[in-house]
């Protein structure tokens, strides 16, 4: 789970601009207004071709209507350990810890999302909140709830992800997802806890949006 590939912070703040996640106003986020000429700055100036599509630099639905729902509802969270599963901006870990958990990892693959976890959580004076890499493959954290938004996104990354979401409810943790209606989250075995309308960070349509529950 080791982070590896640090990012300079000052490299995300001369491409992005801070905003506010119009589901979750209560957060500050360094968001790209234009992700592709950020993604060729990634490129250019951030250790050549190959870089990831930055997926961080955006308040995506799923990770949206999860940091509502863990916000009006901190019973959820409060004095427990999270993981921000695909943590991407670091919202819902930002909101995990506004909400009183105890600790939270962020866990992304992305070395650019390391960065931007630390940067939106400092803009949003946070502490406690750990980053780590691909937990997927490795042995549970301890942990006591799980937040995953927009994890199935593919076919590929849901075949991972949802092995893991269902040990770490055997294990005892509670497991929320949140998801804007993909095709690959499973129509059975999931109860819904809340639906939001919220645009969609790729093009601004509204998208309905639920947060679901490992029964």
């Amino acid at each position: 789970m080791a982070v590896q590939h640090p990012v300079p912070p000052a490299f995300l703040r001369a491409h992005t601009r801070l905003d506010r996640p119009s589901l979750v106003p209560e957060v500050q986020l360094h968001v790209a207004d234009d992700v592709v000429a950020l993604w060729e700055a990634m490129e250019t100036e951030g250790g050549g071709a190959g870089q990831d599509p930055p997926f961080w630099a955006a308040a995506w639905p799923g990770g949206q209507a999860l940091a509502r729902h863990v916000l009006d509802h901190p019973e959820l969270v409060a004095g427990r350990r999270v993981l921000d599963l695909g943590a991407g901006s670091g919202l819902v870990a930002v909101a995990a810890v506004l909400a009183g958990a105890s600790g939270v990892l962020a866990s992304d693959v992305d070395p650019y999302s390391h960065a931007a976890v630390g940067l939106n959580a400092e803009v949003n004076g946070v502490t406690g909140i750990e980053v780590v890499g691909d937990v997927l493959d490795e042995e549970l954290p301890a942990i006591d709830v799980v937040l995953a938004g927009d994890v199935c996104y593919d076919r590929e990354m849901t075949a991972r992800v949802l092995p893991f979401l269902g040990a770490a409810w055997l294990g005892g943790a509670t497991v929320l997802l949140g998801d804007p209606g993909r095709a690959y989250v499973p129509k059975e075995g999931l109860l819904a806890q809340a639906e939001y309308d919220v645009p969609d960070a790729a093009g601004g349509a509204v998208r309905r949006t639920t947060v679901w529950r490992l029964p």
